[in-house]
C-alpha cells in the first residue's frame, strides 16, 4: 500500500506538469506553431486529452496552430507507435503459458 502511495505522490505532480503541454492549451501561437516534437507529444497524450476535452472546451487532441506536414508526421508516428506498441505487449502476454 505504501509503495502505491509513493508512486502516486511522484507521478501526480509530473502528470500535472506535463498536462500544461496539451494541444489547445495556449502555448502554440501563429508566430511559434507546434512542430514535429510537439506533434509526437500530442500523439502520445491523445487519449488523455480526449477525456480532458469533455471537461475543458479549450483542450483539443490536435493542435490547430501547427507547422503542417511535420506536425502531422510526429502526431501520426506517436499515435501509431504508441498504440501499436501497446497491442504488441498485450499480444505477448496472451501467448504465455501458465
Amino acid at each position: 500500500m505504501r509503495r502505491w502511495l509513493v508512486i502516486l505522490m511522484v507521478t501526480a505532480p509530473l502528470i500535472l506538469w506535463l498536462a500544461g503541454c496539451a494541444p489547445g492549451g495556449g502555448d502554440a501561437t501563429e508566430n511559434e506553431p507546434a512542430g514535429f516534437f510537439k506533434g509526437i507529444w500530442h500523439g502520445w497524450i491523445a487519449p488523455v486529452t480526449l477525456v480532458w476535452g469533455f471537461f475543458d472546451r479549450s483542450i483539443r487532441i490536435y493542435e490547430p496552430l501547427n507547422t503542417g506536414w511535420w506536425y502531422d508526421l510526429g502526431y501520426y508516428m506517436a499515435v501509431v507507435g504508441g498504440f501499436g506498441g501497446l497491442s504488441l505487449v498485450r499480444g505477448r502476454k496472451k501467448g504465455r503459458k501458465r
